[in-house]
């Protein structure tokens, strides 16, 4: 049985925002009623391009009727320039984290966003983008886990299913999916950083918050703040909605770990400290 936060029972619950935008300024649709999830996302988007509405229908589970209520929700108020910023992490988070083997209702979202807003950019289907199939069973390509393995760090094939559900059936495909972990991971390597001095260090994680970090979490009112730097430990707080978020330890190893290694030191270890 699965662990399910408060706010994922409320969104399943009672779900807001379901149906559909008739008039709707953008549509995506995302997934298979064979595969066990699909979603319908349609938004109307004013002549601002401010997002006015965002509406869904899916067909799914618990994870997936609240992942495309919380997007909904995430969009109303929004930018199209912000809502293309949104990430199936944010997603996630906002609901106060969801179980890994459920992480793939997240991207479902996602998915669903980055097609609704091509469309209503008036952008034609990249029919040729969508790669070749990997897993036979739930209709997942290549190009699919590799944007999972690389926008969410994926490093097993476990993890590659509970975010796409690939190699979940019949595991013919475990060996083509660690290919692609192994080659997705190579090209994210760490740049190596010979004799940083501690200074240099402070510096380049003082660029990394400020440039690929704070930008993001300030989306949904958060912040964070470098408290101190003690050998590879990275001491911060965090600001803003993010002090008082369920996940806000989920994002600080997930994401904020995460950059810093990629962009800083791949033995860095970031601490949670009170504000």
């Amino acid at each position: 049985m699965w662990e399910y936060t408060d706010k994922v029972r409320e969104l399943f619950l009672n779900p807001k925002n379901a149906g559909v935008i008739e008039d709707a300024s953008g549509v995506g649709e995302v997934g298979s009623m064979a595969c066990g999830d699909a979603l319908k996302l349609t938004l109307k988007v004013d002549d601002s391009g401010k997002i006015e509405d965002a509406r869904f229908q899916t067909f799914g589970c618990a994870s997936a009727i609240a992942s495309a209520s919380a997007l909904t929700e995430m969009l109303k108020g929004k930018s199209v320039e912000e809502a293309g910023k949104i990430t199936n992490r944010e997603i996630a988070d906002y609901l106060g984290g969801l179980p890994k083997e459920k992480m793939h209702c997240s991207v479902l979202g996602q998915q669903a966003l980055e097609k609704a807003l091509a469309d209503y950019r008036g952008e034609p289907p990249k029919e040729e983008e969508e790669g070749e199939i990997v897993c036979e069973c739930f209709g997942v390509t290549d190009r699919q886990i590799e944007t999972a393995v690389r926008e969410n760090n994926l490093a097993t094939v476990e993890d590659v299913t509970n975010y796409t559900k690939a190699g979940g059936g019949c595991e013919k495909c475990h060996d083509q999916i660690r290919e692609i972990i192994s080659r997705v991971r190579a090209e994210r390597q760490p740049r190596v950083r010979p004799q940083m001095s501690n200074i240099q260090k402070i510096r380049l994680i003082e660029e990394t918050l400020e440039n690929e970090i704070r930008p993001a979490l300030k989306q949904d009112g958060g912040d964070i703040e470098l408290i101190d730097v003690i050998g590879n430990r990275v001491l911060l707080s965090m600001r803003g909605a993010c002090a008082v978020c369920k996940a806000s330890q989920q994002t600080m190893k997930n994401f904020v770990e995460t950059r810093l290694r990629e962009m800083v030191a791949p033995d860095l270890e970031v601490e949670e400290v009170p504000a």
